[in-house]
């Protein structure tokens, strides 16, 4: 690998570290400035909520909380949930499972639809492609709220698919898990879907009035060898820069996503911390969703290293 590109991944990687430390020390720290604690929607004897805030060093000043929290974090220790008396670590990976399995089937099902649309609307001017401008504009417009609503409106009435949830029996096979995926990932990829079609189709616009495009048509190369192999590799490359927001959108829009469809990711967990004001726990949810922006970001960087070698000298 050159040296060059090793400088580069290093500096990104640098900058992904900063990213999850503030993330999660920001995190925190609202969740402590914010009025009450986590024993405040309790009805006990004040002298017992002393005693118990005592034990969990809610009553300490900020700065000794957050260093005692930062001391732990960097020895991988997220400290306990106050709600649920477990290692905030465990929770939080086997969250992160499901919210990876849910973000990963909606980014592949986002990117197979957005793209090949986007270059089919960027590429040609018929009534077709016109219609699919619209759709998409449409989708974008919609929250995701709206959209998980009516899919499982659509999935009460059809019963094609589960109303939310997730497979209980561990040992469910594939196609139990895919229809219980189904609702969330499809609620989640079409925003995406439509925002990448309308990236692909503005970038592919360009791309076709490249000179070395105009050049290419002008020898004669045909219409689909003109989309398909010169103008497809430079149109990608803005796409490529910013999929790693694209992959944070997933994040944010997750969080609704998952409480509305009952699907038991990171979001929801993040739900029920923020709700319980359960300080510890929202920390090691803000930092897991950071970890997977700067995951995707850093990914994002090399994929357009790989697509467009001149945006490792000018980063």
């Amino acid at each position: 690998m050159p040296r060059g590109l090793l400088r580069y991944l290093a500096r990104r990687f640098a900058l992904a570290l900063i990213l999850i430390a503030t993330v999660s020390s920001t995190a925190l720290f609202l969740v402590i400035a914010a009025p009450g604690d986590h024993l405040a929607g309790f009805d006990v004897d004040p002298a017992v909520a002393a005693a118990e805030r005592a034990r969990l060093g809610l009553d300490r000043p900020f700065l000794v909380q957050y260093a005692s929290w930062a001391g732990r974090a960097l020895r991988l220790d997220l400290g306990e949930s106050l709600k649920y008396r477990r290692p905030v670590a465990s929770l939080v990976a086997d969250r992160m499972g499901k919210t990876a399995l849910l973000g990963l089937a909606a980014l592949l099902l986002a990117t197979a639809i957005g793209i090949p649309a986007g270059v089919l609307t960027g590429s040609r001017r018929t009534i077709a492609a016109s219609l699919l401008r619209g759709v998409s504009l449409l989708i974008v417009s919609v929250p995701s709220l709206v959209t998980s609503f009516g899919l499982l409106l659509l999935a009460s009435l059809t019963g094609w698919f589960p109303v939310g949830g997730y497979p209980a029996d561990p040992d469910a096979s594939l196609g139990d898990f895919a229809r219980y995926l189904a609702v969330p990932a499809i609620a989640l990829a079409l925003p995406i879907a439509a925002t990448l079609e309308r990236l692909q189709s503005q970038s592919m616009s360009d791309a076709l009035a490249a000179p070395s495009v105009v050049a290419a048509a002008a020898r004669g190369c045909s219409r689909s060898r003109l989309i398909w192999k010169h103008a497809l590799r430079q149109s990608l490359t803005p796409v490529l820069a910013i999929y790693g927001i694209i992959i944070g959108s997933v994040l944010s829009g997750s969080f609704v996503v998952e409480i509305v469809t009952s699907w038991p990711g990171l979001g929801a967990l993040m739900h029920e911390a923020l709700v319980s004001r359960d300080l510890y726990l929202v920390a090691g949810c803000a930092a897991a969703g950071s970890v997977f922006l700067a995951l995707g970001i850093l990914l994002s960087d090399v994929a357009l290293v790989v697509a467009d070698p001149r945006s490792e000298s000018r980063a």
